[in-house]
């Protein structure tokens, strides 16, 4: 086994460290990060572990057993995603090749990580806020408190939206897939409909009926990460409990998805969207 750091020094506190000081150093280390840097799923993660007492509990006892100098240190890049096979479904924010594989191997409930609540709560609590630039003469946007966080009231609307709409987005059931993608695109910019919904819910529809596939999803908790004028970005944490013809017993995938919210005509709509699988 190589060495490495472990999520102590990830974090910068000492072995030691109170939940309180390592919370505070997660905090600082993704206040200027992009969602969609390698870092903030690092921070994340060290974070997730070391605020949950018996994870990091067992943690500390593998520092040991390994020895002073060994740290587990962030996860190694997962190997590439095997092509999509039958029975599997078609993601709706990448390619068919990057489609997950559920199957009788794998046909199993995921459990839910305790410490992953703990994790989005800090999220709520400690992500700042960027206020955009308005004209002179015009009054300060009023502002509401979410989980002890001021927040402008657009964003706050831009994050309710982006919570009603990432459901019939990620949805879909083989049997009626022309009413799931008419609910899914009443939720979204026509430029993003266009270019990024309509080419891959082609693809469910070419795949989903043979495989009789049907994937829902369910937001676990949700947060503003970046506000501008008339766009926002909004941070879901979302299960997508999936079943086919070879999986009756719904495997639950979980997505961190970063939801990009524009403002047209005065309604916020889905204007881009990333996920990226959250490694348990």
């Amino acid at each position: 086994m190589s060495t490495g750091p472990s999520w102590y020094d990830l974090l910068d506190v000492d072995q030691d460290a109170s939940s309180e000081e390592i919370r505070t150093a997660w905090r600082g280390a993704i206040a200027d990060l992009d969602p969609s840097d390698r870092r903030f799923r690092s921070l994340n993660q060290a974070a997730e572990v070391l605020l949950d007492p018996a994870a990091r509990a067992a943690y500390d006892a593998g520092l040991e057993g390994a020895g002073a100098d060994l740290g587990a240190g962030p996860a190694p890049a997962s190997a590439p995603e095997p092509a999509a096979e039958e029975g599997s479904p078609v993601p709706l924010t990448g390619t068919a090749t990057e489609a997950e594989r559920p199957g009788p191997s794998s046909g199993r409930r995921v459990p839910l990580v305790p410490a992953w609540t703990l994790v989005v709560l800090a999220v709520l609590a400690g992500l700042a806020l960027s206020i955009a630039v308005v004209a002179s003469l015009r009054a300060p946007e009023p502002v509401s408190d979410r989980g002890g966080v001021l927040v402008e009231e657009s964003a706050e609307q831009a994050r309710a939206a982006a919570v009603r709409a990432i459901v019939p987005v990620l949805s879909y059931d083989y049997r009626r897939l022309d009413e799931d993608a008419a609910a899914a695109r009443s939720y979204m910019t026509s430029a993003y409909q266009d270019d990024k919904y309509d080419p891959l819910f082609s693809l469910i529809e070419d795949n989903a009926p043979e495989t009789q596939t049907v994937v829902g999803a369910q937001v676990v908790d949700s947060a503003v990460v970046r506000t501008g004028r008339d766009r926002v970005d909004v941070l879901l944490f979302v299960d997508r409990p999936t079943t086919n013809k070879q999986v009756s017993d719904p495997i639950v995938y979980k997505d961190q998805v970063t939801v990009t919210m524009a403002r047209v005509d005065g309604q916020w709509l889905v204007d881009g969207l990333q996920t990226s699988p959250i490694q348990e």
